[in-house]
């Protein structure tokens, strides 16, 4: 049985983290700490366990197992070095930090201390992408040559712990990045994922087009990001992240072939589907996507109680992750510089 701490007790770690745990049969949480000590009580008299005044409190305890950083962006390498320090597996919610210098830290702490370090990419498990990622390996569509991945909704004003333009997402000092860290952290990975390519070369623009904070000025971080990459194996396309999809929320995949088209979670009838160069049409029914309406066990924490339990490698190790940051951070270099940025990779 795996004893869990959650470390800052807001949205994510209250809709995902925490329910996960408890439905699974291997894991339980025992611990709990925020800023903010009345909300961790709160949180723990719902579910259960003991509430800490300090992370390192949490940490000290040698009953627990592992921990989900659940905190705001920029607390993200600190927290999880701590942990892992600690003796502790982790389990770091998305992005992984808002350096590069600070992921390539996390991930020579997990290798130095011989404890896990999972990252919550949580589009790697959505059935449709799992089946998705199998037909481009079987050659369902032929080479792929171009794409276009989309995730946009109306922001996180509604999602937050602190619902509103007060939110910590619109905090430069706190989320360092908006829309790209919040949802292009997502299809990035997505892409990597599904084409088994890195990214190597990124050309991008971010922008703040409309969301403002509680003194009506524009925030400071970006709400819409749109990124041309080229992938290691010659395939390229588009990645848009969007925080004005001011309607239905858009999270889906096209990708373009030689032998068809595949359309992940593009139409709202089916959750793939394939048109092949003859006029002929496949249609696959899956699951829906997840959204922040309708929330669906993540597969996320699932996986991180197996792969520390058991000793195996996962898709989610913070060693592949990282490349996927690596694609992040020279988004943002491309946009500040107004020029195409080589990854590192």
């Amino acid at each position: 049985m795996l004893r869990i701490g959650i470390i800052a007790c807001g949205k994510i770690a209250q809709v995902r983290h925490i329910p996960e745990y408890l439905s699974n049969p291997d894991s339980t949480v025992v611990a709990y700490y925020d800023l903010d000590e009345k909300r961790a009580a709160e949180v723990a008299s719902r579910f259960g366990g003991r509430v800490y005044a300090s992370v390192e409190e949490l940490l000290a305890d040698p009953t627990i197992d592992a921990v989900s950083i659940c905190a705001a962006n920029a607390y993200h390498a600190e927290l999880t070095i701590k942990a892992l320090r600690a003796g502790k597996h982790v389990l770091c919610e998305k992005p992984m930090a808002i350096r590069y210098e600070d992921c390539e830290a996390m991930t020579g702490v997990a290798r130095m201390t011989g404890k896990r370090l999972l990252i919550g990419q949580n589009q790697r498990f959505a059935k449709a992408h799992v089946t998705a990622r199998q037909l481009i390996r079987d050659g369902e569509i032929g080479r792929v040559l171009t794409f276009r991945s989309t995730f946009g909704h109306g922001g996180p004003e509604t999602w937050s712990i602190t619902p509103g333009a007060a939110t910590w997402f619109f905090d430069k000092k706190l989320a360092a990045m908006g829309a790209m860290a919040d949802l292009g952290i997502h299809k990035t990975d997505l892409l990597r994922f599904l084409l088994d390519q890195d990214v190597i070369r990124v050309s991008a623009r971010l922008s703040t087009l409309d969301k403002r904070g509680p003194d009506s000025k524009l925030i400071s971080v970006d709400d819409n990001a749109m990124c041309i990459y080229e992938m290691s194996g010659g395939t390229m396309g588009t990645m848009t992240a969007s925080w004005t999809y001011y309607g239905a929320e858009d999270n889906s995949t096209v990708l373009y072939g030689t032998k068809g088209i595949m359309r992940i979670y593009d139409d709202p009838a089916h959750s793939i589907v394939i048109t092949y160069r003859d006029g002929s049409r496949r249609e696959l029914d899956l699951e829906a996507i997840q959204t922040n309406d309708n929330q669906t066990s993540s597969g996320v924490i699932d996986e991180f109680v197996s792969a520390v339990l058991s000793g195996r490698s996962s898709v989610l190790d913070a060693d592949d992750v990282i490349r996927s940051m690596r694609a992040v951070f020279a988004a943002l270099r491309s946009a500040e510089e107004g020029r195409t940025v080589e990854t590192l990779v």
